[in-house]
């Protein structure tokens, strides 16, 4: 089986959020478990497994795993697999559709480098967690549900930079992760971090699927359709955002670090 590991949302080797990027045969693609195992020996915050599709709605099926468990949506994963497959001359056009549990994605090829057609994530109201300064190591202003991650909104890019949260007690609240943010300075719009230790990724580097509710989050505090956000990791990225409709379109570069062949089976 071939395998890559491509940094995506960047277009420098070992920054942005590296993935794992595997083109099994379709019996193995069946095999959760397996893909499971393979997902927690290469120890990436996500690992793509991609297979061409039999029916006519899409080009290949696609799923994600962290090191401890299937995911239903990941950005910088599909990010990753649409350069892989670009690349490897395994598209036939310049626009993949994606059968995922998340529904049909699809990813093209612009000026951007790989643009990604995922649902939006409009935030809703949701009460501020008991602890949840503590948890972070700073003061919430306000927070909102997105899909199944919890925004929290802090009071400016320098406190995003300065969260040192307490993993098992974000590991406690009932989300996927738990992503920080504020309003940006210089070329972002806006900036956050994330940290989802209960699906088994301590801080996440660059974190696409997030996107999908800081879009709709910050896209009428700013009066805009088109953002750009960055991840404040230490490895950081950046992330092309624009809203249309109940979709949101997220936009980055990638690079293959690794490539060779899975020889355990």
């Amino acid at each position: 089986m071939r395998i890559f590991v491509v940094d995506a949302f960047t277009d420098q080797p070992f920054r942005g959020n590296p993935a794992g990027v595997c083109l099994p045969d379709p019996a193995h693609a069946e095999d959760v478990a397996w893909m499971q195992s393979v997902a927690a020996e290469l120890r990436h915050s996500e690992t793509a497994f991609a297979v061409a599709h039999p029916g006519a709605d899409a080009d290949f099926g696609l799923r994600w795993f962290t090191p401890q468990t299937e995911v239903d949506l990941c950005g910088h994963a599909t990010l990753a697999t649409a350069h892989v497959l670009f690349g490897q001359g395994l598209a036939d056009t310049s626009r993949i559709r994606f059968a995922t549990r998340s529904g049909v994605l699809s990813a093209s090829l612009d000026s951007a480098g790989v643009v990604l057609d995922f649902p939006a994530l409009p935030p809703r109201e949701v009460p501020i967690p008991s602890d949840l300064g503590l948890a972070l190591g700073v003061e919430p202003i306000r927070v909102a549900a997105g899909g199944d991650d919890l925004l929290v909104e802090v009071a400016s890019e320098a406190v995003v930079r300065a969260v040192d949260p307490d993993l098992g007690m974000i590991a406690a609240l009932p989300y996927r992760a738990v992503i920080v943010t504020a309003l940006g300075t210089g070329r972002a719009d806006f900036v956050s971090r994330a940290f989802a230790p209960s699906v088994g990724v301590d801080e996440d580097p660059v974190t696409g699927s997030a996107h999908c509710a800081l879009g709709p989050y910050w896209a009428p505090r700013l009066d805009l359709r088109r953002m750009t956000g960055a991840q404040l990791s230490a490895r950081g990225g950046t992330v092309g955002v624009e809203l249309v409709g109940d979709r949101v379109r997220l936009s980055g570069s990638a690079i293959t670090v690794l490539e060779g062949d899975l020889v355990a089976d």
